[in-house]
């Protein structure tokens, strides 16, 4: 089994993490600076796993900004006298009592990361520092299993599929490191951010402190047992939904691995979430499901929700079991030069085996307690306008694959979900081409009508549509000048067909382009 941490634990004391963050502030431990210090195919090199090109770019370089990037960015010990100098205000001792670091003699020997890590949002250009636990380089080797992750992948693409919404409550479940408890922090009056790990709450909390952000409270336990009896308006998560062998012998890490067997982990918590949900609350998260004995895993997904729910499903990739199993083994610091690579891929084959599993998707789900009911308010208790118009409502089922370059998919996200609910009272009167949508004509050589016409977007979800010379015409139109139904009366004269006859063609895939967001309300 992989070994437990022995990592101190951080311990965030307001006053030292004050001190601490106007240090870093000072030295100007930074995204750019750093960048500048040791070069960019350096900065990205270390991003693939290698520190050797940015220890060459800095080697004999004693400044500040050069020794807190190998202390807190590399994760390698330094001269007690230079951390001293570097940390003014926090003192090496100070540094020790957070629980970022030991001191061996002449040198102090990290026992955390602490790396600048910038976001955007639609407020605007950021920077957090973000502590966590030593990664695979720093240890140069596998992970303990209680590692606490820092800023990756997954964390990253939540961040990016989060609807920017300014709400009441959030809840960030599983918040890890908390760097999706910080980014909702931003458009929420309270944050509830709880884990399984107490290790992550502490790193959590600090990472809180340092950053100056006040509005998010800790929480500890297993799924929504801190939370019980309690509402929120949008709860994301990033669940440790990786599908491990539940045998002995197989690292079990707390950062990624439920405990459970299968997807049973992402079932259960798309079953439990939505009572979590106010009117009109909206639950976002990541996650894995299997595909088993010829039963698509996108379905499977589906059946969970109940059918007077908003669903919205996007899957990104699917993996094969073989591919599947790879990919975390290497996750975990094991690669196939090592003896233990073997008998972890039996394991996880055997696995998916026993459950007849041919492939395992992975992907964004988003749930959506509608408003429904003459008496409902739009968005819930802070939802402002997603949560559906007050008319009965029509829920969204959407479950897709999306295998395209995507863009803004938060931004997107939420207006899919403000276009639906503004279509539960009609086809607005007047509709706009988004600026982003081009048309494509495809025409066979010697031929002037084309045989395919392709609505393109060139941002969100980045979708093309082929459609018909009508409904082409149709959006062409859709200046602002003329109402739909001005535009609609003028196409049944130009292709001599009955305006009803027309309509009944038109309208449903006008109602398709505006959900898809190629069509956006006019004035």
């Amino acid at each position: 089994m992989t070994a437990v941490s022995d990592s101190t634990t951080p311990a965030p004391e307001p006053r030292r993490c004050a001190a601490l963050a106007a240090d870093l502030d000072a030295a100007d431990l930074r995204s750019e600076p750093l960048r500048r210090l040791w070069g960019e195919e350096a900065d990205d090199a270390l991003a693939r796993g290698m520190r050797e090109p940015i220890l060459r770019a800095i080697e004999g370089d004693d400044g500040i900004l050069a020794t807190l990037g190998r202390l807190f960015v590399l994760g390698m010990s330094q001269p007690v006298a230079a951390v001293a100098e570097a940390l003014p205000r926090l003192g090496v001792d100070g540094l020790v009592a957070l629980g970022l670091a030991a001191v061996d003699a002449e040198t102090v020997r990290p026992t955390a990361l602490l790396r600048p890590q910038s976001f955007v949002d639609a407020d605007g250009v950021g920077e957090w520092w973000i502590a966590s636990d030593l990664d695979e380089v720093a240890l140069d080797g596998a992970l303990p299993a209680d590692h606490v992750l820092g800023v990756g992948g997954a964390s990253r693409t939540l961040a990016e599929t989060v609807v920017p919404i300014e709400v009441d409550r959030a809840l960030d479940l599983g918040t890890g490191c908390g760097i999706q408890a910080l980014l909702v922090a931003r458009r929420a009056r309270v944050v509830v951010a709880t884990d399984i790990s107490a290790r992550a709450l502490a790193f959590a909390e600090l990472n809180a402190r340092l950053n100056a952000v006040d509005n998010i409270e800790f929480r500890r336990g297993s799924m929504f047992e801190p939370v019980a009896g309690e509402a929120f308006d949008l709860i994301v998560s990033n669940p440790p939904f990786v599908i491990t062998p539940r045998v002995d012998d197989v690292p079990a890490y707390e950062y990624r691995d439920g405990g459970l067997v299968g997807d049973a982990l992402v079932e259960q918590f798309v079953r439990t979430a939505p009572a979590f949900l106010t009117t009109g609350g909206i639950v976002q998260l990541l996650g894995n499901w299997e595909s088993r004995a010829g039963v698509a895993g996108l379905a499977r997904l589906d059946a969970w929700v109940p059918g007077d729910l908003d669903l919205w499903v996007i899957e990104r990739e699917q993996l094969s079991p073989l591919a599947y199993a790879e990919l975390w083994i290497r996750d975990g610091g094991t690669t196939p030069r090592d003896a233990g690579f073997t008998p972890l891929l039996t394991a996880w084959l055997d696995d998916f085996d026993a459950r007849r599993v041919t492939s395992i998707g992975f992907g964004y789900v988003l749930i959506r307690r509608p408003s429904t009911g003459s008496g409902a308010q739009p968005g819930g208790s802070g939802a402002q306008g997603l949560g559906g118009s007050g008319a009965q409502h029509d829920p969204i089922r959407r479950v897709e694959r999306i295998g395209q370059p995507l863009s803004h998919v938060g931004a997107a996200l939420a207006a899919g979900l403000a276009a639906h609910d503004r279509l539960a009272g009609g086809i607005p009167s007047r509709l706009l081409a988004a600026p982003d949508v081009t048309e494509a004509r495809h025409l066979l050589p010697g031929n002037d009508d084309p045989s395919v016409i392709e609505l393109r977007q060139g941002s969100g979800f980045a979708r093309t549509e082929n459609v018909d010379p009508a409904l082409a015409a149709f959006v062409g139109a859709c200046d602002g000048d003329l109402t739909v139904g001005q535009i609609a009366a003028a196409l049944a004269d130009l292709f001599e067909v009955p305006f009803t006859e027309l309509w009944t063609e038109l309208e449903p895939r006008i109602r398709s382009l505006v959900f898809d967001g190629f069509l956006v309300a006019g004035e």
